[in-house]
């Protein structure tokens, strides 16, 4: 084999590799990508039904209930204009409370129901996850303008 030849082997077998590794890079971000979405996103259908995602909103007050083995619970996120009923199976954070913000990971239903497989509560009385923040206010900013124009 010439040099010449060696040379450009030696090139072809280097672009295959860099080829490979960014492949199974984008291969393994691709499977890791969570998205979020409010209940209302969900609720307008803007939401995967076949993929893992993760909502986030107020567990509604008085929502929660535990089934009779003591793992799986069920609850409410809301985002103030929509409402999302959730499963969970697993023990949940020492901070998720009804009337605090948190963030659920897993998939949506064919009943429509969320069926989480992570819970996520909020680690602080200031927290909230800038997304969930800013659709409780957009929700707050909606329920202001329609009281506004019944009051009109």
């Amino acid at each position: 084999m010439k040099p010449r030849h060696k040379k450009l082997a030696l090139i072809a077998g280097g672009l295959a590799i860099v080829g490979l590794a960014t492949a199974l890079v984008l291969n393994a971000f691709q499977s890791n990508l969570v998205f979020f979405f409010t209940p209302t996103q969900v609720a307008n259908r803007e939401a995967p039904v076949d993929r893992t995602f993760r909502i986030g909103g107020m567990v509604e007050e008085g929502s929660l209930r535990r089934d009779a083995d003591g793992l799986t619970v069920h609850f409410v996120i809301t985002d103030r204009l929509n409402r999302l009923p959730v499963s969970y199976k697993g023990i949940l954070p020492d901070l998720f409370k009804e009337g605090k913000g948190a963030v659920v990971q897993g998939k949506l239903g064919a009943d429509g129901r969320f069926v989480a497989d992570q819970v996520l509560a909020k680690h602080d009385e200031n927290y909230m996850p800038p997304e969930a923040a800013h659709s409780l206010e957009e929700a707050r900013k909606a329920a202001a303008q329609a009281a506004k124009t019944l009051s009109q």
